[in-house]
């Protein structure tokens, strides 16, 4: 049990799994913040041309059965808007972090060679 309770606090304690939390807090944050903005923006903006301002009671019945597809459409723009801003985030975040131009690897003879000129150079400054 011991063990467990060992492992599991290591577990728990990386990086990662922190991160991981973190983001999906933040997450649930923002979608509430983006069906606010869909629901009481942009759905009227768009019912201006609709002439409603809610989308989510768009329905369409079709014998005893009914569609909604205007809660189907909210979910659309709100995903859109989410992966927008997450888009920009991400290229704003490219930005400030810039990489470092990887290094190339050099081919096995480089590295030979290298070896050859580090062991002469020894030979050389040791004293005879």
């Amino acid at each position: 049990m011991k063990e467990m309770l060992k492992e599991f606090k290591a577990f728990i304690s990386r990086g990662n799994v922190i991160d991981l939390a973190v983001g999906v807090i933040i997450g649930g944050a923002f979608t509430a913040i983006v069906t606010s903005l869909t629901t009481n923006l942009i759905n009227p903006f768009i019912g201006l041309f609709l002439g409603r301002i809610d989308l989510s009671n768009l329905v369409v019945k079709i014998g005893g059965t009914t569609f909604k597809y205007g809660a189907f459409l909210n979910s659309i723009i709100n995903f859109l808007i989410i992966a927008f801003v997450v888009f920009v985030l991400i290229k704003a975040i490219n930005r400030l972090v810039k990489k470092e131009p990887a290094k190339p690897t050099p081919d096995k003879k480089e590295v030979l060679l290298e070896e050859i000129r580090d062991l002469l150079k020894e030979e050389n400054q040791t004293p005879k």
